[in-house]
This record gives C-alpha cells, sequence and structure tokens, in this order.
C-alpha cells in the first residue's frame, strides 16, 4: 500500500536542488502563480513535505496542506512553523477532500510531485479529478504534474541508480528506483525507492518503500479532466520529456 510513512523521513533527498527551499519551490510555478489574485486561497494537495505549500503562505496566500500520509502531514506542519507560515495542514485523500472544505473554496488546487498515478486506476482518478474540481471556484485552475508514462512504459521493469551521490543536512545518499511495469496499462505498477545515506563513519541506513501505482496516457488525462469540468489550458507535454505540468481551469 502506498503510504510514503518511510520515505517521509528521507524525502528531501528526492526534490531537486533547485526546488529546495520553501521560495525555489514556489518559484517554480511563477508562471501559474502570476495568475491568481492577491491574498489568493490555494490548496496543496497531496502536499509532501510542505516545501510549495509554505513558499505559497510566505507570498501572502492563505493556504492549506493536505496529504494522505500522517508523517508527510507533520512534516509540512513542522515546516511551516519553522517558517513561522500559516499554513493549515490536514490528513486527507482525494476522496475525503469535500469533508474537510467547502465547494468552490479555492481560487486554485496544486496536485505535483507526480502523485495522481497513486490513485487505483481510471475510477480513482476521476474520483480525485472530480474531489479537487468540487473545491475550485469558478474560473479557478488546477496545476497538475505527471511523469511521462509512456516514455516510462517504453523503458519496461528496470533498476535505476543515480550515478552520483545527493547532499542533504550534511550527509550523502544515493538514490535508487526499482521500477516493476506490468503487461497491461490499466494494471497495478510498482515503484520502490530506496535512499542510501552514506557516512564514511559509520555504516549505511537504508530507507525504501514500496508504491503501487496506475500509470495513464496524456490524453487519458486531458479527457478525465474534461469529465470532472476542468478546461486544459496548457500543457507542456512532449513525447521526449520525463515530465509534464497542465494547467486546467473550471468552466
Amino acid at each position: 500500500m502506498t503510504s510514503y510513512n518511510e520515505l517521509a523521513e528521507v524525502y528531501e533527498w528526492l526534490i531537486s536542488d533547485a526546488k529546495l527551499t520553501p521560495a525555489e519551490f514556489a518559484a517554480s510555478f511563477d508562471d501559474v502563480i502570476s495568475l491568481l489574485p492577491s491574498n489568493a486561497r490555494v490548496l496543496d494537495c497531496s502536499c509532501g513535505t510542505g516545501q510549495l505549500a509554505v513558499g505559497l503562505a510566505g507570498r501572502g496566500m492563505q493556504v492549506a496542506a493536505t496529504d494522505a500520509s500522517e508523517a508527510m502531514v507533520r512534516r509540512t506542519a513542522e515546516l511551516a512553523e519553522e517558517f513561522g507560515a500559516p499554513v493549515r495542514a490536514e490528513r486527507a485523500n482525494w476522496e475525503e477532500l469535500p469533508d474537510h472544505f467547502d465547494d468552490e473554496t479555492f481560487d486554485m488546487v496544486f496536485c505535483v510531485g507526480n502523485s495522481l498515478h497513486h490513485a487505483e486506476g481510471a475510477r480513482g482518478r476521476d474520483a480525485a479529478l472530480e474531489s479537487m474540481s468540487r473545491l475550485l471556484r469558478p474560473g479557478g485552475r488546477l496545476v497538475l504534474t505527471s511523469r511521462n508514462w509512456e516514455l516510462v512504459r517504453s523503458r519496461g521493469s528496470r533498476l535505476d541508480i543515480s550515478d552520483h551521490l545527493v547532499r542533504r543536512n550534511g550527509r550523502d545518499a544515493v538514490v535508487i528506483y526499482r521500477w516493476d511495469i506490468a503487461s497491461q496499462w490499466e494494471e497495478e505498477h510498482h515503484i520502490e525507492i530506496a535512499i542510501a545515506q552514506v557516512d564514511a563513519a559509520g555504516p549505511v541506513l537504508v530507507r525504501s518503500e514500496l508504491l503501487s501505482c496506475w500509470p495513464y496516457r496524456h490524453d487519458e488525462l486531458t479527457a478525465e479532466l474534461h469529465q470532472a469540468g476542468l478546461r486544459t489550458e496548457r500543457s507542456t507535454y512532449n513525447p521526449e520529456a520525463e515530465n509534464y505540468t497542465v494547467v486546467a481551469s473550471k468552466a
């Protein structure tokens, strides 16, 4: 079962150097943040360890952050406290969002960090997108980032071991991905992510987690957004690129 409770404690090794601080993470979305009104209400859904949520709050926005992992929510709350950022952090999966917030509450909902593929198949994605759409005011936008699953599946099952050390908090680590690619698109796939912390004066400390995922094609995502009442305004999808961003507005 996907939980991120193990990886939550070492998640910073999975964040790129360019997005490591809250301000840097928020700045990576400057093109869509510029579309927001002053004092906008924003939800960071699948918030991870809170870099984006805290970065948005630092710009004066009213920010809520949710994640299905209790450990991620805890780390988000800790980061918000460290930066003195007023972030409302709560544990909730996508289907539970309408239980926590009124309909048409937010100007923008972020679902970033390649998280949507953890929704269980087409039915799960539909439920997730419908929940997020309900929370957007008319004209509000969903900002979603995704892996290029067409590219991922074309490479098949494999082991990817980073060719360099990543330094965080004065320690180095190697990041390892093990991809278990099912034969059919609609079947459950798995990604095992391992963080092997290297210390010259001590043993290697390894944390790993096996994550379930259900991939989708770019055109499927576009159709599912439309079904949830969201119109795609822009997409950076490129068949040769590893990741892409979709911005969709609520009619």
